[in-house]
């Protein structure tokens, strides 16, 4: 190699260091940047993550203390001071208490608790339909039959998760309205269904042989 290309060589070289060195005064920044966003990141990450392990270590601290009042109106009381910000966490305090509400005889507060859990867009869908089915149940016996079957039909709709149990309900307000025959063929689809369990199945048969129909199984 020639003295002349050496020298272009080493010209070259340099031109290359120096738009590199360039560069990196400009853009060098970005890079920089996205090391600390990485590293934050992960740091935000392990943060958040002890942050909501420990709330709900102190959530479920706080519901175990209240579940342990002597009565359902002291678990009632004491769980109405349980404070969480979480929307789910909410929900389950909630829920335990309605069901020591109902305990106590308090079945109209108890609704109200339910029928709040059971209108809060922020939840599942399987918190709101469980409240909704828990709240017509609880007013199974004061509430206007015409209601509950709108209740319980919206919860017996197909993709429902409490499809079936809601059918079963509608088949003891066909009996309560002496309407034994749809009763019989509503419990007989139930068994007739393959996501039917076996406490259901149960159950559907022993009433179907009290109002004098047979079970058919036609699932086997």
């Amino acid at each position: 190699m020639s003295d002349t290309d050496s020298f272009i060589d080493e010209v070259t070289e340099e031109v290359r260091r120096d738009r590199l060195f360039a560069m990196m005064r400009k853009y060098g920044w970005i890079g920089i940047l996205a090391i600390v966003l990485i590293v934050g990141g992960a740091a935000w990450n392990e943060y958040t993550k002890s942050r909501d392990q420990a709330a709900a270590e102190a959530l479920g601290d706080a519901i175990t203390a209240a579940l342990a009042a002597d009565d359902a109106a002291g678990r009632a009381e004491a769980l109405e001071t349980v404070e969480t910000e979480d929307a789910g966490g909410r929900a389950v305090v909630d829920f335990l208490r309605a069901a020591a509400l109902a305990a106590d005889d308090r079945a109209e507060q108890a609704v109200d608790l339910l029928d709040g859990i059971s209108l809060d867009g922020d939840l599942p869908l399987i918190y709101r339909n469980i409240a909704a089915f828990k709240a017509l149940t609880l007013k199974s016996e004061s509430a206007d039959p015409a209601e509950l079957r709108t209740g319980f039909e919206a919860l017996a709709t197909p993709g429902s998760p409490l499809r079936l149990l809601a059918e079963e309900q509608l088949a003891v307000l066909d009996i309560r309205e002496g309407n034994d025959q749809a009763a019989i063929d509503r419990l007989q689809a139930i068994l007739d269904d393959a996501e039917v369990t076996t406490d259901l199945q149960q159950r559907a048969s022993q009433v179907i042989v009290a109002l004098g129909g047979e079970p058919a199984d036609s699932r086997g």
